[in-house]
């Protein structure tokens, strides 16, 4: 399973696969996203559309390949025939998962800031979930959240850096191996499904185990506060 969701050796229809394993193992909605410029046939005059790192027409997309457009968010599902259909189509398509409700929840950072964060929590013996490496960005899958429970987490805090971000209802994230305008994503700590004690491994159709934000959001304010802005434009 392992390698279905993070070889670095892409089949034709290793994103279909991660994206079925989502849907039916986990129960976590999906849906495809619109893919970076750079993996499709057509170039940007070849299609009309404006030259830009995303397929989408906004040529100054912030999200360029790792954002929905056709299909929108709502239409995020688990149905196994659906999301087979949405692959076979588009098997370039990167895997969106729709955040919130009974799926999962995230927290996302600049990678430097992830870095600090990752090794805060070793070294305080606090236990990570499912964590996503891109070059630019750390996301972190956590249990569902609301937003009261998160706004009354965040008043706590003296200042929060706009480089944290909190992906809850209403929002996505892009799981691996999908590839992005930013580049390729992969798990710099893999799902691990509940009950199995050996760090990325998977065995039949257990649901990965996931953290309470509480924990870990003191750390990610000052992971966070200690790398530079990046500016208000998104960097995924």
């Amino acid at each position: 399973m392992r390698e279905i969701l993070g070889r670095r050796r892409m089949t034709r229809w290793a994103l279909r696969d991660a994206a079925l394993v989502c849907a039916t193992r986990w129960g976590w909605p999906v849906l495809p996203g619109v893919a970076p410029r750079e993996s499709r046939r057509l170039t940007a005059r070849q299609s009309g559309q404006p030259r830009g790192r995303c397929s989408c027409p906004r040529p100054d997309c912030v999200v360029p390949g790792a954002h929905p457009f056709d299909p929108e968010l709502p239409a995020a599902t688990t149905d196994e025939r659906m999301v087979r259909w949405w692959w076979t189509n588009r098997p370039d398509a990167p895997v969106l998962l729709a955040t919130g409700g009974r799926a999962p929840c995230a927290l996302s950072l600049p990678a430097a800031a992830g870095a600090r964060a990752l090794e805060e929590f070793d070294r305080l013996g606090l236990r990570t979930g499912p964590v996503i490496a891109s070059p630019t960005r750390c996301t972190l899958l956590v249990a569902p959240y609301g937003l009261e429970e998160l706004g009354e987490l965040l008043h706590a805090q003296d200042w929060v850096p706009s480089s944290l971000r909190f992906h809850s209802g209403g929002g996505y994230v892009a799981l691996p191996p999908s590839r992005t305008g930013a580049g390729q994503l992969r798990w710099e700590r893999p799902p691990v499904a509940l009950g199995v004690g050996a760090r990325g491994t998977l065995r039949g159709g257990g649901v990965p185990w996931l953290p309470r934000m509480e924990p870990l959001v003191d750390v990610l304010v000052r992971a966070s506060a200690a790398v530079p802005e990046t500016g208000s434009r998104l960097a995924y």
